[in-house]
């Protein structure tokens, strides 16, 4: 089975190689445990070392702000030039005054489309998908995402679609989305002793992978991401 690795050292480990290609991933977690960071970490370098073509489109940040956050990280976007792709939710308004009476969904659906088929991205980062949603404004939520879900798995694509988690809950998704997914990636925050503050990733589910669910300590340095065995609380 090809697999899409995460670019997280001991983490593709613990996912057998990495992310099963064709999956669809929730990467759920609370404000500021490194959800963008991390989804792009995983596109950026899969296009830089694994000659895939990817896109990140975002609703919430904007562009700009996206590839300084990025370049903060040490990615040099410069290295992997046209094959990742960055659209912001300025370009997909646009299109809404253009198309007129389309639904929202309708064009967020065509925009991506015609953009597969002139770049032909493998690894789609959608973020995210509470807003996404919002903008929908769906009269039947559990519906209309079984069927943007089935979508996404006709485009024949890997995709990481970020989910945003309220503080203190452990409810991955808001409207099913948890069982409509092949995978759910959590980071979260963990309070160790009375001052410090380590985040936390886990593997809740990957379909056609042995793994282990438990809790790593997700650390960041010069060699970017690291899952590593907690081993203080």
């Amino acid at each position: 089975m090809k697999r899409v690795k995460t670019y997280i050292h001991g983490l593709d480990d613990i996912l057998d190689g990495g992310i099963p290609s064709g999956h669809i991933v929730l990467l759920a977690g609370e404000p500021g445990t490194f959800k963008s960071s991390v989804a792009f970490n995983i596109i950026y370098n899969n296009v830089k070392h694994d000659n895939h073509i990817a896109c990140y489109i975002t609703l919430e940040q904007g562009r700009d702000s996206l590839i300084q956050q990025m370049t903060g990280m040490d990615l040099d976007l410069e290295a992997v030039g046209n094959n990742l792709s960055i659209v912001d939710l300025g370009l997909i308004r646009k299109n809404l005054e253009k198309l007129g009476q389309q639904s929202w969904m309708q064009i967020f659906k065509t925009y991506a489309s015609n953009l597969k088929e002139n770049i032909d991205y493998s690894i789609l980062v959608i973020d995210s998908l509470p807003v996404l949603t919002m903008l929908a404004e769906f009269t039947n939520p559990r519906t209309e995402l079984f069927h943007f879900f089935e979508w996404l798995r006709e485009m024949k694509i890997t995709c990481i679609l970020i989910s945003e988690m309220k503080f203190g809950k452990e409810e991955y998704a808001q409207m099913g989305e948890d069982f409509l997914s092949d995978g759910i990636i959590h980071l979260k925050m963990e309070k160790v002793g009375d001052v410090n503050i380590q985040r936390r990733i886990r593997v809740v589910k990957m379909r056609s992978t042995k793994h282990s669910s438990d809790f790593y300590s997700l650390l960041f340095g010069k060699a970017g991401f690291t899952a590593t065995r907690v081993i203080s609380e």
